[in-house]
This record gives C-alpha cells, sequence and structure tokens, in this order.
C-alpha cells in the first residue's frame, strides 16, 4: 500500500456528499487537501484549504489552481473530479439551459481541471485523477437523457485519458456510483434520497482505496451499487 501522508490532492465539489466525506478522509490519512466548489463546507482542518471555485468557469479553475499551488506547493498528487449535478425532464421539456448546464459543470469543468494539473504530474512522473461518474455513466435512465449523456462522455473521456496518460506515471479511474443518500435529489423531481441508498462516506471510503493502491496498479474503472435499494 502506497501512504497517502504529506501528499496533496484537489477536490472539488466539497461543500457536501461525497466530495466532503472525501476531503475528511483524505485529512484523516495525513493528505492536504484544496478543496473547490461555489460554496464552503462546514470543515475545519489546519491542512483543509478552500477556494471558492466555479468549475464551469476557466478562468476560476486557473485561478484557483495558482491558489492551491501557493498554498501547498507544486506538487498535486490527486485530483478527484466530483463536482457535477443532474436535472430530470423530458426531452421536449428539458430546459436548455439545465442541459448547457449539466455539460459545462460535468464535462467541460471536469476537462477544465484535469487540464490544470495534468503538466505537473508528468513531471513529477507520477499523480491520480479519480472521476466521479455515475451509473448513468454505463446505463440508460429515462427522464434523464441530459445528464447520463454528460456521464457517458466522462466515461469516455476517462478511458482515453487513461491510456494517454499511464506511460507518464499517471493513473485515471472513473467511479460509477448508483444511488447515494446526498443532496443530489433535492432538485430532481420524482427522486428522494432514502436509507437504503448507499451511504457517502462507503462510497468516499472506497475512493480512498484507490489512491491508496501500488505505483504499478492501475484500476481503470470502479462500479458500485447499495445491495438492496428497495430494501427487504
Amino acid at each position: 500500500m502506497d501512504n497517502l501522508q504529506g501528499k496533496v490532492a484537489i477536490v472539488t465539489g466539497v461543500s457536501k456528499g461525497i466530495g466532503l466525506e472525501v476531503a475528511k478522509l483524505l485529512l484523516e490519512e495525513g493528505v492536504k487537501v484544496a478543496g473547490w466548489s461555489r460554496s464552503q463546507p462546514e470543515l475545519i482542518h489546519d491542512d483543509f484549504y478552500f477556494i471558492e471555485t466555479n468549475v464551469a468557469d476557466l478562468d476560476s479553475v486557473e485561478s484557483a489552481y495558482k491558489e492551491t499551488v501557493n498554498r501547498f506547493g507544486d506538487d498535486v498528487q490527486f485530483l478527484i473530479n466530483n463536482a457535477g449535478y443532474g436535472v430530470a425532464g423530458a426531452i421536449d421539456e428539458l430546459n436548455i439551459e439545465d442541459w448547457k448546464g449539466m455539460f459545462d459543470v460535468n464535462v467541460h469543468g471536469l476537462m477544465y481541471c484535469t487540464r490544470a494539473v495534468v503538466p505537473q504530474m508528468k513531471k513529477m512522473d507520477q499523480g491520480h485523477i479519480v472521476n466521479v461518474s455515475s451509473i448513468a455513466g454505463l446505463n440508460p435512465v429515462k427522464n434523464m437523457s441530459g445528464y447520463a449523456a454528460t456521464k457517458h462522455a466522462v466515461t469516455g473521456f476517462g478511458h482515453s485519458l487513461f491510456m494517454e496518460l499511464r506511460d507518464w506515471g499517471i493513473k485515471v479511474t472513473n467511479v460509477y456510483p448508483g444511488s447515494v443518500k446526498t443532496n443530489f435529489f433535492d432538485d430532481i423531481d420524482g427522486y428522494d434520497a432514502h436509507d437504503n441508498m448507499m451511504r457517502p462516506q462507503d462510497v468516499a471510503k472506497s475512493i480512498i482505496d484507490l489512491l491508496n493502491t501500488h505505483p504499478n496498479y492501475l484500476p481503470v474503472d470502479l462500479e458500485i451499487r447499495p445491495l438492496r435499494p428497495k430494501g427487504k
């Protein structure tokens, strides 16, 4: 197992849910964490530094990366691309701005963040980029064509990227969670978070386990689901 102590991570979408739980576990492992999101989480730690960031805006991402380097130095070993959101709706009713917004955050934002960290990771000859996708990146979801389209894009991006970066010692992993009990469902009609969904801290633990692997071990895809999504 690799030792995470003293390394530096960027976690996007850190304000709540999976991103917040990942940040907490990384801090427990002795990792210095730069948390990027539009709103600040309820998290105080000497090794946690929050930067207000809109991943859909290239200037915001580039500014956040510079601020991260100023705080923690050049060597960012981990990027957790967690920021994302979904809007449900029939294709003929879905607001065009919601469609564009999902692509701006879930796809373009993920690319902006990845593009920021890769040059230094290449110089270090190491790094690990984790893309928190969704089961919708593998399977169709009725009335969520826009969200599923963005997450299918993440699948293609991550798969191409791991082939591109493996010779530089950089790992790329796509994680595909099924339903997780988070605020993701707050704004989605017909879907409510409940206790039969996975806990965000368990998903976060799986992400930490991915980072804590042998340098020559490359996990490409991790699909995770609740065991009994409808209960007993």
